[in-house]
Order: C-alpha cells, then sequence, then structure tokens
C-alpha cells in the first residue's frame, strides 16, 4: 500500500457507468487522488485489485456474476474500502457496527466527502482493515451457499453448489469434486460445512463431506464400517456418526 499522505492510488468498481462517472466527479476537486483504473465487473477487480494494488477502492456490491462481497472474499489483497450499495437500512447497520465507509445510493457531494474523510485518516494512520469482521458477518448470514468461489491464480472460478459431488478436506484446504475435476479451496472443512446445505451436504466422515444427490448406494467392507458408492463408482468412507446422519436423511 502506498503509505505517501500526499498521493492515494484509487480504484473504482461498478457495473453502472453512470455510478462509476459520479464517483469519478466528485473525485475531481481531490488532486492528491489518482484513479488507477475502473472495473466494470468483479472478475476484472479482483485481476486488478492484485496486480495495481491500490489504496483506496470504491466498491459496488450490486453485481452480476461476481458481487463487491465476492470480490474481496477472493482477494489476496485489500485496501481501505469504501462500499458504494444500494442495499437497504437493515444491512448497513452491519457496515456502521464494522465501521466500514459506505456510500448509500444516491449521495449527495457532503456524504461523498465524509465517507472519503474517513477513509483517508484510515489509510494515513494504517489502521486495520475492519472488512474482514464484516464479511465473516456476511457469510453466516448468507447460509446456505449457492456457489463457492476459489482464486486461480489471477483468475476466479464459481462452482454452483449442485454441481459438487463431494469435499475432502486436505488441512487447512478442502478439495471440491466437481464434473470430474478437482479444485482446492484455502478453507477448513468444518467452516465449509457450516455454509452448506444441510439437507443436501452430509459430513460422512472426518474427511468426507457428500452431496447426497450423487450417493448410489451404501455396502458394508467390514465390521461396523461403511462406504458410500457414489454414483460415478467413486467410494468414500463413512464414519458411525456419519452413518447416523445419513441414516436420518434417507
Amino acid at each position: 500500500m502506498n503509505f505517501d499522505n500526499s498521493r492515494i492510488r484509487a480504484l473504482i468498481v461498478d457495473d453502472e457507468s453512470l455510478a462509476r462517472s459520479v464517483v469519478r466527479e466528485h473525485l475531481l476537486p481531490h488532486s492528491d487522488i489518482e484513479i488507477l483504473a475502473e472495473c466494470t465487473n468483479g472478475f476484472e477487480a479482483v485481476k486488478v485489485l492484485a496486480e495495481l494494488k491500490p489504496d483506496l477502492l470504491f466498491l459496488d456490491i450490486q453485481m452480476p456474476k461476481l458481487n463487491g462481497f465476492e470480490v474481496l472474499e477472493v482477494s489476496d489483497y485489500t485496501p481501505a474500502v469504501i462500499f458504494v450499495t444500494a442495499y437497504d437500512q437493515f444491512a448497513l447497520q452491519a457496515f456502521e457496527v464494522h465501521a466500514v465507509d459506505y456510500l448509500l445510493k444516491p449521495f449527495n457531494k457532503e456524504r461523498f466527502e465524509e465517507a472519503l474523510s474517513r477513509a483517508r485518516e484510515r489509510i494515513a494512520t494504517r489502521a486495520p482493515n475492519p472488512v474482514s469482521y464484516l464479511l465473516e458477518e456476511v457469510r453466516n448470514n448468507s447460509r446456505p451457499l449457492e456457489r463457492i468461489l476459489i482464486k486461480e491464480g489471477s483468475a476466479v472460478r464459481v462452482i454452483p453448489s449442485d454441481t459438487i459431488d463431494y469435499i475432502e478436506g486436505q488441512d487447512d484446504y478442502a478439495a471440491i469434486r466437481s464434473a470430474g475435476k478437482s479444485h482446492l479451496k484455502h478453507q477448513r472443512l468444518g467452516d465449509l460445512e457450516a455454509l452448506l446445505d444441510q439437507t443436501t451436504f452430509v459430513r460422512i466422515h472426518r474427511s468426507y463431506i457428500l452431496n447426497l444427490g450423487r450417493l448410489a448406494k451404501l455396502e458394508t467392507y467390514a465390521k461396523d464400517s461403511k462406504m458410500a458408492i457414489l454414483k460415478d463408482g467413486t467410494q468414500l468412507p463413512v464414519s458411525k456418526s456419519g452413518y447416523e446422519k445419513l441414516k436420518k436423511l434417507l
């Protein structure tokens, strides 16, 4: 991040050209702020964030394909953020609690200056970024997950939950098996389990979460030991507690 208070490098992300132009116009009087780039979608934003590492991000939330929260979720770099949003007042309460700067569309010059002043202070004092706490609350209130995002280099892969066959835990990572391929996500299996639809995804073993729709049959392969046979022939071990969960759902 650029800690030279005489110059702040900014990135504007919004799928609406008019919204981007409004932010740009409000920034015109501020000669110390340099607009590095403008992005029209979340995928582009993730790439530009990694490449340019701006000091300040004006980020729309409601965007197609990849929303603002998802952009921050998969980004390895998070600058000071001013959310630009049309969210209702209930959602904005979370922003206030976590001291996150936001602009509620449509906003006026005074409100813009207020948010910008708070962001300037955060940049100048190198204050801890509170966005991570907001994202945690958003994730907890957005269950069950309809899709999983995985960062692959500068790109983002979107995996719809209903395409997942099973998920295997690998220490701090989860290997997600979907459409014949495995994708590695930096997230513990237990944390991912809590966000998935509990009526569809079952923790059948300490290392495996199974999509019930992929289960073909259960077989006993040793005394008190079960094996889940998937429709594609994949075999997954089933623990005693996992078997009890399956019995309640099947």
